[in-house]
Parts: C-alpha cells; sequence; structure tokens
C-alpha cells in the first residue's frame, strides 16, 4: 500500500534536505582541501593566483564530489530517520497502522530520483568541469601530461603483426604518449621485438618512436633517436581513448565504445564506468535500504549509538565490496555488467532481508 500524498510529501522533503546538507558539506569540504593543496603547488608559479586556484578547485571537486554521493544518500537517510524517530514522528505513523515499508516509500523514491539526476545531470556537468579543470592546470603548472591512475593500453594490427603499447601517460589534446613500451608479434603471433621509448606520436598509418631502444631475442641492442612502427588506427580515435572514463559525459560514452571498438582499443575501462553510472540508481536505493535497516529502533530502547556505528560499519563494507568488484571488472576477471551491478543488488537484498527481520520476525 502506498503512503498517504501528504505525509509522502513531509517525510521526502526531509530526505531530500538531509540528503542534500550531507551532499554540500562534504562538496565544501573537498573544495577547501583541494584549493589548500593547489595554493601550496601554486608556490611561486607564474599566473597561479589565488582566485584561479579557487576556480580550478571549483572545477575539480564535483568530479571528486560524485564518488561520495553514494555515501551522502546512506548517511542522510540515516540522520533523517533517526531525526524522525527522536522526534517520536515514526512512532505516531506506526500507531497510525503505518508500516515501515510505507514510510520508507519516500526515501526510495527520493534516492531513485536522485539517481537518474546524478546520471543524466550532475555526471554531465562533472565531466565536462574535469576535462576543463586538466586544460587549465596543464596551462597553469606547464604540465601537458595527462595524470591518470592507470598506464595507458593499446592494442593494435598493422601489416607487420600485432603490437602491445604501454604507456605512463598521455600529452593533452595530442596523440603522443609517453614512458612507451611496445610489444610487438609477427603475422604468426610470436614475439619480435621489443621496443622501449620516451615517448610514441600517431601519425596517418604509422608511430613515431623518440629516442627508441629495440631490442630482440635474434639481435643485439640499438638505440635510435627515431623510430617508426607502422599501425592501421585513426589518430582521432586514439587521442579519444586518452581520456580518462570519467572525463567523458554519461551522454557520450556509449558512443565512444562503439567509436574506440571498431578501431579495436580496449574499452573495458569506458564500459565499466558507463555500466558503473546506470547501476548508480539502485546503488542510492540499497543505501536507504541499510540506513532503515540500522536506524529504526526506537530511541526509549537506547543503542541508538551502536545503530549508527553499525550503518557507517554497513556502507564502509559495501564501498569494499563496491571497489572491489570494480578492480576485478578493470582487470577483465568478471565482467562490467557483474562488476557494476552485484555490489547494488547484493546491498540492496540484504538490506531489504535485515529490515524484513526487523519487522516482520
Amino acid at each position: 500500500m502506498l503512503i498517504g500524498a501528504t505525509l509522502g510529501t513531509y517525510f521526502s522533503r526531509q530526505f531530500l534536505k538531509t540528503i542534500f546538507l550531507v551532499f554540500a558539506t562534504v562538496f565544501a569540504l573537498v573544495y577547501t582541501l583541494d584549493f589548500v593543496e593547489l595554493m601550496r603547488r601554486a608556490g611561486d608559479t607564474e599566473g597561479a593566483t589565488a582566485p584561479l586556484m579557487a576556480q580550478l578547485a571549483l572545477f575539480r571537486t564535483p568530479a571528486i564530489a560524485e564518488q561520495v554521493m553514494p555515501f551522502a544518500v546512506l548517511f542522510g537517510s540515516m540522520a533523517t530517520l533517526l531525526q524522525l524517530s527522536r522526534k517520536l514522528e515514526l512512532v505516531i505513523a506506526r500507531a497510525a497502522g503505518i508500516s515501515a515499508w510505507q514510510f520508507l516509500q519516500p526515501g526510495l523514491f527520493v534516492a531513485l530520483a536522485m539517481g537518474i539526476l546524478s546520471v543524466t545531470v550532475y555526471n554531465p556537468v562533472s565531466a565536462f568541469l574535469k576535462q576543463q579543470a586538466s586544460d587549465m592546470e596543464a596551462k597553469v603548472f606547464s604540465n601537458p601530461v595527462q595524470s591518470r591512475d592507470k598506464p595507458i593500453w593499446i592494442r593494435q594490427k598493422s601489416l607487420d603483426g600485432q603490437a602491445i603499447f604501454r604507456a605512463e601517460g598521455a600529452l593533452q589534446d595530442s596523440t603522443t604518449i609517453t614512458g612507451v613500451t611496445v610489444y610487438a608479434f609477427d603475422n604468426s603471433g610470436a614475439f619480435s621485438q621489443r621496443i622501449e621509448a620516451k615517448e610514441a606520436t600517431l601519425h596517418e598509418g604509422y608511430w613515431e618512436l623518440k629516442e627508441a631502444r629495440v631490442l630482440s631475442a635474434t639481435e643485439e641492442p640499438h638505440s635510435y633517436d627515431r623510430y617508426q612502427v607502422s599501425s592501421s588506427l585513426q589518430p582521432s580515435e586514439v587521442k579519444q581513448s586518452f581520456t580518462n572514463p570519467d572525463a567523458v559525459p554519461f551522454w557520450n560514452l556509449k558512443e565512444t565504445i562503439d567509436r574506440l571498438e571498431q578501431a579495436d582499443i580496449n574499452t573495458t575501462a569506458y564500459r565499466l564506468h558507463y555500466d558503473i553510472l546506470l547501476a548508480r540508481p539502485l546503488l542510492f536505493i540499497a543505501m536507504v535500504f541499510v540506513a532503515a535497516s540500522v536506524s529504526l529502533r526506537f530511541f526509549r530502547f537506547g543503542g541508538v549509538a551502536m545503530m549508527v556505528l553499525g550503518g557507517v560499519a554497513a556502507g564502509f563494507m559495501l564501498y569494499v565490496a563496491t571497489e572491489l568488484m570494480a578492480e576485478l571488472g578493470a582487470a577483465g576477471i568478471i565482467s562490467s555488467v557483474v562488476a557494476a551491478w552485484l555490489p547494488a543488488v547484493v546491498g540492496s537484498l540484504l538490506g531489504t532481508l535485515a529490515l524484513l527481520y526487523q519487522e516482520d520476525g
């Protein structure tokens, strides 16, 4: 049975207000810490003024704060339910014949709506601002190399056979990768040579490697100022693959994945990020169920501190599970769909099970 419109609106407003306050607090904290760190990095850098660092921190913060949205939903929902319980509003609702499943409906609706909006509206904005921040940071600190959490891997096929490129970074707005190691194979699939280079730039039909050292099992190592490796990849496609997945807006991810797959470029990270965004509304719902399972005890029964600690522990365990599944998905051990959806599904089921045990015995 659905909850009444008046009471449902009141509960929804309470959930929305508290979740927003928690997220705003985290956003302000992240912004302040990032601004202080940027000012420390700026030092005597010419042009790195305080207003510019404040703008740069503002552009970087939305993408960072996006990662803590599920916990804003969790702690905001816990705070809402504890507040309603402390003021005896939940007691009155139960006395009026309203079950826990009914007065959780507004919270679930708010979580679902926030999840959809965070994917369709907030994510494109934060991705755009992150890209702007990367460009601004490269200009201010004269560091054109894009920072990446993981190495860049590129696989290609050409007339000479297959080759796998591993790079430590990439230059902004270019097809140049740095810290390059190339593993080359002939047309029969046998390993032919390994090439180490300071950087490599993709042109039409070939890679140009600078300060290259070629190692082969049949010949002595040779060093070259310039060395070429044939390629069938398109520069525009490879340039897109250098962009971090979280810097690509949600609405462009599917197109980016299809384009990179046509170029035979590994899209595991992009597909995983896409599936994680699709699963986010369900993850938010799971957070509400987890919050409800530890926050519906009446204040007069005591044990509130232990309930809050249990909610924090449950949120931390769900976070660890999410990160672990993401790592497994990024490594290709499990599919991106399983890696993205399993934590949200399991979290929802466990929260529902705990709530069923409390409410229905």
